[in-house]
């Protein structure tokens, strides 16, 4: 996320998200009148995002969809499939534009140096921990992943300082991980955090946080289930940067 959005720009960059494929063939105006919002907050919202306006932003994904032509089949797909494969997409790009090589780095040392590794997740989160535990133990690490809430919190206050903690949240909020981020922050233990929100409770317990793009729609809009692709993304990214700055193969 570039700066800080309004609640209002915040809802008008979730309506274009939601609408990617139709944006390009909208107006500053007709988006306007679309979306309910002024011509001002979408210039500002863009601007916020890192471009130079309405315009800017329109050209760049224009440009997206002439230049890629592994694209050109979905001309042809139900609009609404299309915006779902889109939507995907959108939430790999901006995953991989919000990453800082920096902290994936920092990350790679605290997992080298780490003697034991915990990993603490829950929910869907959990088959990305599962993923994280075995090729990490493949790698020769000594890890131990606990997804039982009572665990995780008894756990976390026992773990010691030459160790690491890495913790899977989708929200950020998940109360068990909190008190667990809590527990071994407090300790002196090295939190890391993967998430795509930056301003869940868990993140003042992570020493790091590996931040992704969650997008907003939903189609299970009754049940908790939102696209963990991001948390993908991100853990591929840092088990493969782990292999190559240790000279190991999967």
């Amino acid at each position: 996320m570039k700066n800080k959005l309004s609640a209002s720009e915040k809802y008008l960059w979730n309506y274009i998200q939601d609408n990617l494929v139709d944006i390009p063939d909208l107006s500053i105006v007709k988006l306007s009148e679309d979306a309910n919002v002024s011509t001002a907050t979408i210039v500002r919202t863009t601007k916020k995002m890192g471009y130079s306006g309405y315009t800017d932003f329109r050209q760049q994904l224009l440009n997206k969809g002439k230049t890629n032509l592994r694209y050109k089949n979905l001309e042809k797909v139900d609009h609404d499939i299309k915006q779902a494969i889109f939507k995907n997409k959108y939430e790999v790009d901006n995953t991989l534009s919000m990453l800082n090589v920096g902290s994936i780095e920092d990350a790679v040392q605290k997992i080298k140096k780490a003697t034991n590794i915990y990993i603490f997740a829950r929910g869907f989160s959990e088959l990305i921990a599962h993923e994280i535990l075995v090729k990490l133990q493949l790698l020769g690490k000594n890890c131990i992943l606990s997804t039982d809430p009572n665990i995780i919190v008894t756990m976390s206050k026992r773990i010691k300082r030459e160790d690491l903690v890495i913790l899977i949240s989708l929200n950020g909020e998940t109360k068990e991980l909190v008190t667990g981020a809590r527990n071994a922050f407090e300790n002196g233990v090295s939190t890391l955090t993967i998430t795509t929100n930056e301003e869940g409770a868990i993140n003042k317990y992570s020493e790091m946080v590996l931040l992704g793009y969650k997008s907003q729609t939903s189609y299970f809009p009754d049940y908790e289930v939102r696209s963990r692709l991001p948390l993908q993304v991100i853990s591929r990214i840092l088990l493969d940067a782990y292999v190559i700055r240790t000279q190991n193969k999967l």
